[in-house]
């Protein structure tokens, strides 16, 4: 287990998808201050985070964990959990798209 948040790790796996830093905290619903203390370990990332974290990269929530240095098991969402996070991240993407079409 990594006990620091891997920044290289998660720059090299957003290069491999062609993804920026802004694009990964746009969809998590984080601001990129909020990623930008996660990548110093100045904060920790929540469930919800490791979970769209893992879509968006495109690996299991466990290895998202461990390059993220989380020490706690990432418990698994149920359908309601999974859906507002669904909500969540469209509404997120929604305002990242019209503040780039101003």
């Amino acid at each position: 287990m990594a006990l620091f948040f891997d920044a290289q790790w998660f720059d090299a796996q957003l290069a491999a998808r062609g993804l920026t830093r802004r694009v990964l905290a746009a969809a998590a619903g984080m601001s990129e201050a909020d990623l930008a203390l996660a990548y110093k370990d100045q904060r920790e990332l929540s469930a919800d985070e490791v979970g769209i974290f893992a879509e968006i990269l495109g690996v299991s929530p466990a290895e998202i964990a461990r390059q993220a240095g989380i020490s706690t098991p990432v418990p698994g969402a149920g359908p309601e959990d999974r859906i507002a996070a669904l909500e969540k991240r469209v509404a997120a993407l929604e305002a990242e798209l019209a503040r780039l079409k101003r």
